[in-house]
């Protein structure tokens, strides 16, 4: 029997050689489990945590994309909060540009024209009387212009009234020949002159001209600013 074997022992629990027999425990396979979680685990933290640093210094952070449309776009307004700090309720009328009332403006019945021709084609300012006759147009006097002007109007025409006729009623003969410019004399009669130009050609058709017309009494509503 060898002497590491304790007294009384004998059998399969006998203990040759000359070293103790080392038992180990099998190790738990939920330690396993565990362990290979947490490294997992870990791997995922560093790894989101390099991505944020990354973010930070290219500087892609939510933060400064708020403070970028901000600048753009204030959400503040002057109204934006009441006494004691309570927000104010947003003003509906910021969300789009009011409608423009339509504008009153003389008929053409009601408008007396003198038609004058300035330049050497014979017959110009019956013919744009006629035509103005058939759009409406009270007409006047009809022939070759007045010393002061024959030959000396280089553009398209001259819209010639006294200094109280109103803007409208140049306005709207306007639109019948469009690139005139508008004078005043001494009369103080309400008929205004048409004195046809170097540079006429011929009206505005009469598509053209009602068109412009329908734009003038109701003008487009300026766009409302989005954000």
């Amino acid at each position: 029997m060898s002497m590491l074997t304790p007294p009384g022992m004998g059998g399969k629990y006998r203990v040759t050689g000359t070293a103790y027999p080392r038992m180990s425990r099998k190790r738990s396979r939920r330690r396993i489990v565990l362990a290979v979680l947490g490294s997992v685990l870990a791997l995922a933290l560093v790894g989101y945590g390099a991505l944020q640093l990354i973010g930070v210094f290219r500087g892609d952070g939510p933060k400064r994309n708020t403070a970028a449309g901000a600048k753009d776009c204030p959400t503040k307004s002057p109204g934006s909060a009441a006494k004691g700090g309570a927000p104010a309720a947003p003003a509906a009328a910021t969300a789009s540009a009011p409608a423009k009332p339509a504008v009153v403006l003389p008929q053409p019945g009601t408008i007396t024209v003198n038609v004058y021709n300035a330049t050497p084609r014979a017959g110009l300012a019956k013919a744009v009387g006629d035509e103005l006759a058939k759009r409406g147009f009270l007409i006047g006097t009809v022939g070759n212009a007045p010393a002061d002007f024959d030959k000396k109007v280089p553009g398209t025409g001259i819209l010639l009234g006294s200094p109280t006729t109103d803007k409208a009623v140049f306005a709207v003969l306007g639109t019948q020949l469009p690139g005139t410019t508008q004078q005043t004399d001494t009369r103080e009669t309400a008929d205004v002159d048409l004195i046809l130009g170097d540079a006429f050609k011929e009206l505005s058709t009469k598509e053209d001209a009602d068109k412009a017309l329908a734009l003038l009494a109701n003008p487009a509503p300026a766009p409302a600013k989005n954000c």
